[in-house]
């Protein structure tokens, strides 16, 4: 094998363990701690609004800056911040493994909080580390690998996981488990990932002048939000009201406002790595339609998905071992299909072709919910699956397994896995090397706006409208993410031309 072979070969294996470290947090705040709520008798609306323990992964372009401008001593420039988060995450998952939501549940939501903050921390530099490391050619089937480590981490933090708890019967040992494979994948980090070696050096400025914008603009954050409140307050809107639409709106306003006025203090102060990354992606032509497709594209995909572990468990009724062996331990095959076969045929479709082929197929995915929602359980039979022991997992008792169930989760991972690897190849084409933390943040932050905001809403309106009802709603919702797409057929084109040449 040649030598750039060998070096191709070793940036894919860093990209999909990457993947793996990525996705594995995330369903710890997502499906797992969803199935360790419902499992525990918490109201489907409340576990809908706790999805905003995520909102740090829509923010997270706000402190992306720090980890472009600054670089830890000795482990290089992306590797070193690789290592920071993964240790936090491990020491912050193992502390949350120890808490019990009904004894604190304040406490409970501000750990599930953190845990997000460094979980989309630690995807900041994951995603800048794969945009510096891979070369144009190697970004459709880089883009593959990743998202199939990431199915495969969020396969063992949401799927095995459920093995595990129904056997163990302590969600609290699996969260244990999942700090040590955190702790693992640190160390992993450390000795194995090579540093980017990048010609393109962080922005050089004052680095007291950059932290002190920084905080400016969470102070900015905060007085504003405070200042909402107060005038919520004073017009006579109870902010603690039991009214869950009224509790949506209010949150939602605070953000709206919040976030703008933050920006302004950070741009009086001097926070030169945000203005400037942020000035460099939108003298881009198209910028801002790109961010609006960027939110719209995932929409109804992210409706479908944000709250199927109840509705699975409590709306449906299955075990959890049935969901955790169909859901991802049977479709860990399933996505490696669908992450193999976006790479192929990526490697002779346009991006728009992949874009928008791959976006049809994500919502006809959804109809496969609504059919066993109308249908229900068992209406396509089913058959028993053996015990079995794979070592990391295993299942003692002969299980059950619903027909349309496996159909329905079988066509959900396999289109979206082929959707979100034409979605990462956009992302990373959007980006600037310079930049790329920022940028690669700002763009996968909006994108994760559909899937934080909607479960606080999902959860009123699955109770409001029924689960039926719901799900042809998340098909309807993916609608304008392909309109906007085929609008933009030009736009997407010239990026995709200009990334080819470069």
């Amino acid at each position: 094998m040649k030598l750039d072979q060998i070096k191709r070969l070793q940036r894919l294996i860093a990209i999909l363990f990457l993947g793996f470290v990525s996705g594995l947090p995330l369903a710890l705040t997502g499906q797992a701690m969803q199935a360790w709520l419902a499992m525990d008798g918490v109201a489907i609306a409340t576990i809908g609004f706790l999805a905003l323990v995520g909102m740090p992964y829509t923010f997270k372009f706000l402190w992306a800056p720090l980890m472009d401008r600054f670089e830890p001593p000795l482990f290089g420039r992306r590797r070193g911040w690789l290592v920071i988060t993964q240790l936090l995450l491990a020491a912050i998952i193992y502390y949350l493994s120890t808490l019990v939501f009904a004894e604190s549940p304040q406490l409970f939501a501000l750990c599930a909080l953190l845990l997000a903050f460094l979980s989309a921390s630690q995807d900041i530099v994951i995603d800048a580390y794969r945009t510096d490391l891979l070369v144009e050619n190697e970004r459709g089937i880089g883009a593959s690998m990743s998202v199939l480590g990431y199915r495969m981490g969020m396969i063992l933090s949401g799927g095995v996981a459920l093995i595990w708890a129904d056997q163990w019967q302590s969600w609290g040992r699996v969260y244990a488990v999942m700090a040590m494979i955190m702790l693992a994948a640190a160390i992993f980090s450390l000795l194995f990932l090579p540093a980017v070696k990048s010609e393109i050096r962080p922005l050089a400025s004052d680095p007291k002048r950059e932290l002190l914008g920084f905080v400016a603009l969470v102070v900015g954050v905060f007085v504003s939000a405070y200042l909402v409140r107060q005038l919520f307050i004073f017009g006579g809107f109870d902010v603690d009201s039991s009214n869950k639409w009224h509790q949506l709106a209010y949150i939602l306003t605070s953000i709206a406002v919040a976030l703008p006025l933050g920006l302004m203090a950070a741009r009086a102060v001097g926070f030169a790595t945000l203005n400037q990354s942020l000035a460099s992606y939108f003298s881009q032509k198209s910028a801002w339609a790109f961010l609006i497709l960027i939110i719209l594209y995932k929409l109804g995909d992210a409706f479908a998905g944000s709250l199927l572990t109840p509705f699975l468990l409590k709306g449906m009724l299955f075990s959890q071992v049935e969901v955790g062996i169909i859901n991802k331990v049977m479709g860990i095959w399933l996505t490696i299909i669908g992450a193999f076969v976006a790479g192929l045929l990526m490697i002779r479709l346009s991006l728009f072709q992949a874009l928008m082929s791959f976006g049809i197929l994500q919502l006809l995915s959804n109809f496969g919910f609504y059919a066993l929602a109308m249908l229900g359980k068992g209406a396509w039979g089913g058959f028993v699956l053996q015990p079995f022991d794979l070592g990391f997992v295993s299942i003692a008792e002969p299980t059950q397994i619903d027909t349309l169930l496996l159909a329905a989760i079988a066509l959900e991972n396999i289109t979206g896995g082929m959707g979100t690897a034409a979605f990462v190849a956009l992302l990373m084409a959007l980006c600037s090397n310079q930049f790329s933390a920022t940028h690669y943040a700002l763009l996968s932050a909006l994108a994760s706006v559909g899937r934080i905001y909607v479960s606080p809403v999902s959860g009123v309106l699955a109770e409001t409208i029924g689960w039926q009802s719901f799900f042809l709603f998340s098909a309807l919702v993916a609608l304008p993410g392909l309109l906007m797409l085929a609008w933009m057929r030009l736009s997407v084109d010239k990026i995709s031309r200009r990334e080819s040449s470069a």
